[in-house]
């Protein structure tokens, strides 16, 4: 399979370098020259298969070209070590948990997926240390952090937005040492994802060292979550209420739901998407008026949303053509204040017993608001509530017990460098490195 950039569909390159530059020499985002639709026969006996089963069908439409089939099976087998059910909540709303990974994210297959790819790459060839640069808001550090940690011949630097995420997902990342180093950005998301594009542009960086990205402009990243959908169309088929399926993703730089967008396209009969926003409402403005306008991230408690300048929104455009009409008839948008995302997790709690994390409140609160009659609505509840413990224990008034998992991280010592939002500060340290 070759990839194409979205600001340049002409030239192709192979999906080793599409993995390990991360980000097309143009600043484009690549693309697969085509989506290639899985036969009927597959849909029909979903319900049959396992997570892993349905997944490394999936992997083969995408990558059986470049990695051979046994590689990719212990790849997608050794990533989905654990599963994602989907659980009702009330009425025709069901909620595909995301969180039972290694960091309890839903990032957690895109990272470990990508690790495993990219060790398969630096094994087939001779390559120097692979540098990966990963900018988080919150749960992708962790994530891509706890993947990589360990891999032999790549190093990774996670840059994160000072203050502005929370203290459980930032010793997720900042304690672990070894080959993983914390850069402490003062500024917010959107610098440290600039500060990230810009180190891929600068030619005295490239000489010096081989980076790549693990944020899910990687198309490592984020393809593999399209395994979600396909889990959840297919566990909601063995429940007979896969009819009229509408999936809705708290989204915010649009990786996991553009991912749900390729497996549509792959024959996935979802009906259509919702893309559930916090206060950083710029998709959401687009739907309403066809024009996309970036504009600075605001803080809010659902942290990993916090982006103002979502940067998938270009495989979006490019997979349906710069349509806006196309794009607007499968996908409707939802965007929530921080009041109104409390009173959904206080809402959902008094009501169903079922304690959401911020992000998840806007999945359901938008399913609530927007779902029609005769459709049953499934949203992404993204991460564990207690990656929120604090926030969310004020909203519901009710202690949330931490996992092992999470409190393990806890003991750890911070370790982190400290930086201004300026380039020329970053590219400093990288080539002192």
């Amino acid at each position: 399979m070759r990839y194409y950039s979205t600001n340049n569909r002409s030239k192709y390159v192979s999906l080793h370098d599409a993995v390990v530059n991360g980000l097309a020499e143009d600043r484009g985002l690549y693309m697969p020259e085509k989506i290639n639709r899985l036969p009927e026969e597959f849909f029909k006996n979903i319900d049959k298969m396992s997570f892993q089963e349905i997944s490394f069908e999936v992997a083969k439409a995408f990558f059986s070209d470049d990695v051979d089939e046994k590689s990719l099976k212990d790849i997608v087998y050794d990533t989905l070590s654990f599963d994602c059910p989907v659980k009702k909540v009330c009425d025709d709303i069901w909620t595909l948990e995301l969180f039972h990974g290694p960091t309890l994210a839903f990032k957690d297959v895109g990272a470990r997926f990508m690790a495993r790819l990219l060790e398969y790459f630096i094994r087939q060839e001779a390559h120097q240390i692979v540098n990966v640069l990963v900018a988080t808001s919150g749960d992708t550090g962790s994530a891509v952090a706890n993947g990589f940690l360990g891999v032999d011949g790549i190093h990774v630097y996670v840059l994160y937005p000072k203050g502005k995420v929370s203290k459980i997902q930032e010793c997720q990342f900042t304690t672990l040492g070894r080959n993983i180093t914390a850069i402490e950005i003062d500024g917010v998301f959107d610098d440290c994802q600039s500060l990230v594009k810009s180190a891929f542009m600068d030619g005295d960086l490239n000489k010096h060292m081989k980076l790549t990205s693990a944020n899910s402009i990687n198309v490592a990243r984020f393809l593999p979550q399209a395994f979600y959908y396909f889990n959840a169309y297919a566990r909601m088929k063995a429940n007979g209420l896969a009819e009229n399926l509408v999936m809705c993703v708290p989204s915010g730089n649009f990786g996991n739901i553009t991912a749900g967008l390729f497996a549509r396209e792959m024959g996935l009969p979802i009906r259509r998407f919702i893309a559930a926003n916090n206060a950083n409402n710029i998709f959401y403005n687009y739907l309403k008026t066809g024009v996309y306008e970036p504009k600075p991230s605001v803080q809010t408690i659902a942290n990993a949303m916090d982006v103002g300048d979502p940067s998938n929104f270009a495989r979006i455009y490019d997979l349906y053509n710069g349509s806006h009409d196309k794009i607007s008839s499968i996908i409707s948008g939802a965007t929530y204040t921080d009041d109104e995302i409390k009173a959904a997790v206080k809402q959902c709690y008094k009501d169903n017993g079922y304690i959401l994390d911020p992000h998840g409140a806007c999945g359901y609160q938008a399913l609530k608001d927007n779902l029609k009659k005769g459709e049953t609505g499934v949203f992404c509840e993204t991460a564990h509530p207690a990656k929120f413990k604090d926030t969310i224990e004020n909203i519901i008034n009710t202690e949330i017990e931490i996992p092992q998992r999470l409190s393990n991280f806890m003991k750890g010592k911070k370790q982190t460098v400290e930086l201004s939002n300026k380039f020329d500060d970053f590219k400093t340290f990288l080539l002192g490195q």
